[in-house]
């Protein structure tokens, strides 16, 4: 028989104790190393979110961050101001002069050619007027009607109508 200490050291027991600390050398060796890359790169974030923080001058990020603020309110103030001023000009606008169309004519088929004329200005609602001009040998005749709305309250001839209805349609 074989003393006790010795069965320790033969057979397979001690090749799996070998290969057990083995394992649990590389396993260790393998965490030290993770421990210390992981060391590093905090040490190298740090290092960077201190110069980050701090600049050239003290508080730099700090600085930038009150100036994009400072800006944005300043650039909020100013686009409400150009809303307000674009709608003004929108209001404006509506009742200006936007549609215009001419229509020309020969009133009188016996003399020239169509030297006669009618002229529709009108905004975006159908208010403006409408200018007819007669041209004949003798003399020449300028008429100017209101509209409200396309319409007006005075009697208006075929070619002042075809101007209206097509100055509407633009």
């Amino acid at each position: 028989m074989n003393p006790p200490d010795l069965e320790v050291w033969q057979g397979s027991g001690y090749n799996r104790a070998m290969i057990d600390l083995n394992i649990l050398f590389i396993v260790t060796v393998g965490f030290i190393a993770i421990a210390l890359f992981s060391l590093i790169r905090l040490f190298i974030l740090d290092r960077r979110l201190s110069n980050l923080l701090t600049g050239k001058r003290g508080g730099d990020l700090e600085h930038v961050i009150e100036e994009f603020v400072k800006t944005a309110r300043r650039l909020d103030e100013r686009t409400k101001l150009i809303a307000q001023e674009i709608d003004n000009i929108n209001g404006r606008l509506a009742k200006a002069i936007q549609k215009v169309h001419t229509v020309r004519y020969n009133p009188f088929r016996d003399q020239g050619g169509n030297q006669s004329f009618a002229t529709c200005f009108m905004d975006e609602n159908g208010d403006g007027l409408v200018i007819s001009s007669l041209y004949s040998r003798d003399k020449v005749s300028v008429y100017a009607k209101p509209l409200k709305d396309g319409k007006s309250e005075y009697e208006l001839s075929q070619e002042e109508k075809e101007s209206i209805d097509k100055a509407s349609s633009l």
